[in-house]
């Protein structure tokens, strides 16, 4: 048996809680620091990203209509998933490596991301709502609702944490979202829509392509169905595209660098902030 051929992984797409094959036929092999292929990704196309918007537009009433609670158990959930998913999270960042963490410490603090946000899950509305003094009888209320759809744009460079710590607030806030995966390193990506597969995540909330950035970021950009954008663009050309492509629909487009992911205030409500409208209610009192 010394020479037989492993069975290589084919990563694909994760559209509306099923995994299908791009619908471009197109595949990309990935060539790890030893000089072997270790997988090959399918090259996601504008037809596939049309079809993710379609499941997370149409995820997007069930997942915000959860109670805060649940949505923060589900969160933990896939956190507990990947947790088992540790040693293979580990292997695919050490194949292809990008030196700015080791495979073990993005590991350790995705996972650690992904607790911290679940947690948030039932307590950022009290923190960002408010009770507003008004000059008459009423009480006024403002309270936090998700914006919709929201597109993540992972970094190359820490192709697990980098996603997941722009992801979860967006989830948090009982968002959707449509993921393009890291295009150095997507092996983590097809990793967590697994996760997500088995951690009770309902379909269609998390989507997750892979392929090249220059051929899906203008069709996220000028998507008028994505609502919102958080990314790590890799220069300023992805910048100016990702922020024109608010003229579309006035699309809320926030945009981070490596050093922000990882600071501490990265772990508060006001990564959230940017993902919820504000809605303000009016109520008689009784005097």
């Amino acid at each position: 048996m010394s020479d037989r051929l492993p069975v290589q992984k084919t990563l694909k797409l994760f559209i509306g809680g099923s995994f299908p094959r791009s619908e471009s036929g197109r595949s990309t092999a990935l060539v790890g620091t030893s000089g072997q292929t270790i997988a090959h990704a399918s090259r996601a196309s504008r037809k596939d990203l049309r079809s993710a918007v379609e499941a997370a537009q149409g995820a997007r009433g069930k997942w915000a209509g959860m109670s805060a609670l649940l949505r923060g158990q589900i969160l933990y959930r896939v956190a507990e998933m990947l947790e088992g998913k540790r040693e293979e999270l580990t292997a695919s960042l050490r194949a292809i490596p990008d030196g700015v963490m080791s495979p073990e410490a993005e590991v350790a603090a995705s996972i650690d991301r992904l607790v911290c946000f679940a947690g948030w899950a039932d307590k950022y509305a009290q923190v960002l709502g408010c009770n507003n003094p008004v000059a008459g009888p009423y009480y006024t209320f403002t309270i936090p609702e998700p914006v919709g759809c929201v597109g993540v744009v992972s970094p190359d460079r820490l192709a697990f944490f980098g996603m997941v710590a722009l992801l979860a607030p967006v989830l948090c806030a009982g968002n959707t979202a449509v993921v393009i995966a890291s295009e150095a390193n997507p092996v983590p990506g097809v990793l967590l829509a697994e996760a997500c597969a088995t951690g009770d995540v309902p379909a269609g909330v998390v989507n997750v392509l892979t392929g090249p950035r220059a051929e899906l970021l203008p069709w996220l950009a000028g998507h008028r169905e994505v609502d919102g954008v958080h990314a790590c663009p890799a220069d300023a050309k992805e910048s100016e595209l990702l922020r024109g492509g608010a003229a579309e629909n006035l699309k809320r487009v926030t945009l981070r660098d490596e050093a922000a992911m990882g600071a501490e205030t990265a772990c508060g409500p006001w990564w959230i902030e940017p993902f919820v409208d504000m809605k303000t209610i009016w109520h008689p009192s009784a005097t």
